[in-house]
């Protein structure tokens, strides 16, 4: 069974996936991808959104180091990290939001999350294409982001400073990973001293212990926020950062860390879970209010496949069945609605009950990085469970 499940996200990363990006994404006239592609792969808008720009290389560089030295997957990365440098930067080094085709700045460097991407993207091109000033750059940004990390948006922020302060989730959910991504050119004490910051904000100031669920904001004190954003759920968030937690929990070898990780996937997936049509709401009240997002019960792709990765790799680590039983149900889920199977790539978004919404394989928030991330490692992970003969119920 196990190996079934392997070739399967193996197939459809390989043969399905990385193919159709290659094949509709690459702008070979003004450089960088186009991500707003129809349900066939046609583009429909041509605006260059910074962060898909990076998270594409990043993908094909990891495919690159972490896979098969393919010098296609090298030429790709490249091409889009050429944009990247030409385009990507305000004076300051900071990363901008998005530009037009041919590259000038549209929407300011309001959003960190450019930064996070273009740092994880170079760190790993550095590493494929054996680049000095890949490295120096991944290594600059990265220094840059936790500079910036209390005040995220800086000049950006549309919020009056003193009402209502507040701080979200994202931020050291992401942090979590980017610190492992880029272990390899940052000093091993800025590494641990990260990583020890972020295990804390995550999994003790964001975390809720009546409810053991993730709050996506808390006052800056840690503390609850009756409020529209204090209330705030993200399942997709939480589960996401859970698998981030679980690898940071194999490395330190910290057993609790590892079974608090799985049992807030658990948790939050017994609360998010749709019983009467099935999938993860994208957003939710912890009170049971009425969510501010109007978009609350839509099912999106990344929520989905970023839950798999954490169910695979907590019952990987612990075994406990509960994960393996929501593998299958989530599973079973995923790709009976998301994989296009005529034209290839995936849907991202879907209403509540499962139907197409928008027939779009790419867009502003969408491109070429969560799914096939969460293709490969999904596989990974059930190859190394068949390996060690952990048996699927």
């Amino acid at each position: 069974m196990l190996k079934n499940y392997a070739n399967q996200y193996r197939n459809n990363l390989l043969n399905d996936v990385i193919p159709f990006w290659i094949k509709h994404s690459l702008d070979r006239e003004q450089g960088g991808f186009f991500t707003c592609l129809d349900s066939q792969g046609q583009v429909y808008d041509t605006d260059k959104f910074i962060w898909l720009q990076a998270r594409q290389v990043w993908t094909f560089s990891m495919l690159y180091n972490r896979l098969e030295q393919r010098q296609e997957w090298l030429n790709v990365a490249e091409h889009g990290a050429d944009f990247l440098l030409k385009h990507g930067r305000a004076a300051d080094g900071s990363w901008y939001f998005s530009t037009i085709r041919e590259g000038k700045a549209l929407i300011q460097p309001y959003n960190i999350f450019s930064d996070c991407f273009a740092t994880m993207a170079f760190g790993q091109l550095s590493q494929a294409a054996q680049n000095q000033e890949y490295a120096d750059i991944a290594k600059t940004t990265f220094e840059q982001i936790l500079n910036r990390r209390h005040n995220p948006k800086g000049p950006w922020s549309k919020a009056v400073a003193g009402t209502r302060p507040l701080k979200n989730f994202a931020l050291p959910m992401i942090l979590c990973n980017l610190s492992l991504e880029m272990e390899h050119l940052l000093d091993k004490s800025l590494v641990d001293q990260t990583i020890h910051e972020c295990i804390h904000e995550v999994m003790e100031v964001f975390y809720e212990p009546k409810s053991g669920l993730i709050l996506e904001n808390v006052t800056p004190d840690g503390s609850f926020s009756d409020s529209f954003e204090g209330r705030l759920l993200n399942p997709g968030h939480t589960i996401e950062a859970m698998w981030f937690i679980m690898d940071l929990a194999v490395r330190l070898n910290d057993k609790a860390l590892l079974e608090k990780a799985v049992k807030i996937t658990l948790d939050t997936l017994e609360y998010s879970w749709d019983r009467e049509f099935g999938g993860i709401y994208y957003f939710m009240d912890i009170k049971g209010a009425p969510p501010q997002q109007l978009e609350w019960n839509q099912k999106l792709w990344w929520v989905h496949v970023e839950t798999l990765i954490a169910l695979l790799k907590g019952y990987q680590h612990t075994q406990n069945p509960a994960c393996w039983e929501w593998f299958e149900r989530v599973h079973s889920y995923t790709w009976s609605h998301f994989p296009d199977p005529v034209h290839g790539e995936w849907y991202g978004y879907l209403d509540r009950r499962g139907e197409v919404l928008l027939p779009l394989k790419g867009g502003k928030w969408k491109g070429c990085y969560h799914v096939p991330r969460a293709l490969y490692q999904c596989w990974q992970t059930l190859e190394g469970m068949n390996k060690k003969s952990i048996k699927a119920f």
